[in-house]
């Protein structure tokens, strides 16, 4: 298994952010099939191959996520592309 974690500032209000952060899940599972619930402030995810969670934290957002055999090969990938949404979304 492949962990991904990532700490990105964010300086939007928790109502914009979990906003956001559905427009981000909804993507997600229209383009991959993953599913996702709320925990409190967290984002749980989960779909073939990955399991992780964004939490709302203060000042950030604190994504992790373990990624099985066959996903970790493209872990490089996923991870710029989680970067990348971040910083679209929450710069």
């Amino acid at each position: 298994m492949s962990r991904i974690e990532i700490q990105h500032p964010n300086s939007k209000t928790p109502e914009q952010t979990r906003e956001a952060l559905e427009e981000v899940a909804g993507k997600l599972s229209s383009r991959f099939g993953v599913s996702h619930h709320w925990d409190g402030d967290t984002l749980a995810f989960n779909g073939a191959g990955v399991e992780g969670r964004i939490a709302m934290q203060p000042d950030a957002l604190h994504v992790t996520a373990e990624l099985g055999f066959l996903m970790s090969a493209m872990k490089g990938p996923i991870e710029s592309e989680i970067r990348r949404v971040l910083s679209e979304r929450f710069s």
